[in-house]
């Protein structure tokens, strides 16, 4: 640093050289990476659509899982990819801050961003359950306090990585027991919380089941166990409800992928993805078939891989890109970065929402900030407990105050807009969600670039 400007390495260090010079990019040659950006744009939206959802509702079956669960696990797990991918480079390859800049710094977009987009997009109004999203802001907020104590010191030790495994194991623990501790609090706090049970049963109205075998009556159905249902209404995508709960076998197959659709604008996008469409049909199984359906867990895991690998190269092409139009590092890296690196969460949790899946929507959303602390603990565990035993693993913690007044501010406003918007995903909602998102990064950008308080940054060798 020099008087007192924080020196920060440039984002196009952590990625490979581009196809063109600076000089042919600003030429004309920026605009194949704006092509290639859409298209890998288009490319996560068809592995989340054909594949990785799929596999996701066959597995929700298969382990009894209710919506809200879904979305904090598994669905969680694969669309936070990418950022476990990017944690274990930044422990491992570059051995720089790029995992937890990029973890920490796109926290505010996958809390305020995402719900923007599922009220924005979605014309469908979803009812929220009280539980899980209490559930999953306070196990986020407890992870993100813990994240931050930790690098406070500049310092990471391995009882301290160990301990980011050890929250995320309660929290899976609290999840393995999520309907009675579900149940449990309804009946304690049922004087001041009858909205939320209102809005649940309802929920569940809407969502009737199909094939449960719970013993326990209504009250569980009513609560928590409602059919995850992502595929229930259009595409014949109910074919997906198996006979995983005593259903009937399923006689007609999925439609192939390679069917022309109808209408015109329509077959110019089938024509345009048909490449892709062909690399996904050769390399993934899709579970939606018959004959492929009992390989659910392997499309999930390889669809969950392709996610990673085409948000690296959308991640890739945006920061060349943000780079030769001459736009800032601290603003590419808390708007057109964070976004790239959350188009997975983004894509997925746009796509339950539409189908009315309020919960499995929100739990993807503050659960997969959950995962991503975890994605920080898992490669530091493992660097600093078997690899690296001698000394801790440096990183630097500048700016982390406001970055942890913003994280904590941004879990207590989306709770209290849930809350005041009646427990349910809408426009209105989606617009509130923008408006704050829009009003942090102002700030974020402000506080980076040294506007406001006193942490001026430079790229370095600028």
């Amino acid at each position: 640093s020099e008087n007192g400007t924080r020196c920060v390495l440039s984002s196009s260090s952590e990625f490979p050289e581009g196809f063109f010079t600076p000089q042919e990019r600003k030429d004309g040659g920026i605009v194949i990476y704006f092509i290639i950006i859409l298209y890998m744009f288009l490319a996560v939206s068809i592995v989340c659509d054909d594949y990785f959802l799929p596999s996701l509702e066959i597995i929700s079956e298969c382990l009894g899982l209710s919506q809200d669960v879904a979305g904090a696990t598994f669905m969680a797990a694969g669309s936070s990819a990418p950022e476990l991918v990017t944690a274990f480079l930044g422990a491992f390859v570059t051995k720089g801050d790029i995992g937890v800049s990029t973890i920490l710094g796109s926290a505010i977009y996958n809390l305020l961003g995402i719900s923007a987009a599922c009220g924005l997009f979605s014309s469908v109004v979803s009812r929220l359950s009280c539980w899980p999203l209490f559930r999953d802001c306070l196990a986020y907020t407890i992870s993100a306090a813990a994240v931050l104590a930790m690098i406070s010191d500049n310092r990471i030790y391995w009882y301290e990585s160990a301990s980011l495994l050890l929250i995320y194991g309660c929290y899976i623990l609290v999840l393995c027991f999520d309907i009675k501790i579900n149940q449990y609090l309804m009946k304690k706090f049922s004087p001041c919380c009858t909205c939320f049970t209102k809005a649940m049963e309802e929920n569940a109205e809407q969502q009737p089941l199909v094939g449960w075998r719970d013993e326990s009556g209504p009250l569980i159905r009513q609560q928590s166990r409602t059919d995850s249902g992502i595929f229930q209404d259009e595409l014949d995508y109910s074919q997906l409800s198996t006979s995983l709960h005593g259903l009937n076998e399923i006689s007609e197959d999925h439609p192939n992928v390679f069917t022309m659709p109808e209408a015109d604008i329509k077959r110019i996008l089938w024509v345009l993805s048909l490449p892709i469409v062909t690399l996904l049909y050769l390399t993934i199984p899709d579970c939606r078939r018959q004959f492929w359906r009992n390989w659910f867990m392997v499309t999930f895991l390889i669809s969950a891989a392709w996610i990673s690998a085409i948000t690296y190269v959308l991640v890739w092409m945006v920061t060349i890109a943000g780079e030769t139009l001459g736009i800032p590092e601290s603003v590419m890296g808390l708007t057109l970065l964070a976004a790239g690196t959350s188009v997975p969460d983004t894509v997925a949790s746009v796509l339950v929402a539409r189908k009315g899946n309020g919960d499995m929507a929100m739990s993807n959303i503050v659960g997969s900030n959950v995962f991503d602390m975890l994605c920080l603990g898992i490669p530091w565990f493992i660097k600093t407990a078997f690899i690296n035993t001698s000394g801790p693993i440096e990183v630097n913690s500048s700016g982390l105050t406001y970055t942890a007044i913003s994280l904590i501010c941004s879990v207590g406003f989306i709770f209290l807009a849930v809350h005041l918007n009646g427990w349910k995903i809408d426009k209105k909602l989606g617009i509130i969600c923008l408006v704050l998102y829009l009003v942090f990064t102002l700030l974020s950008i402000l506080y980076e670039l040294g506007i406001i308080g006193n942490n001026p940054t430079r790229v370095c060798g600028n």
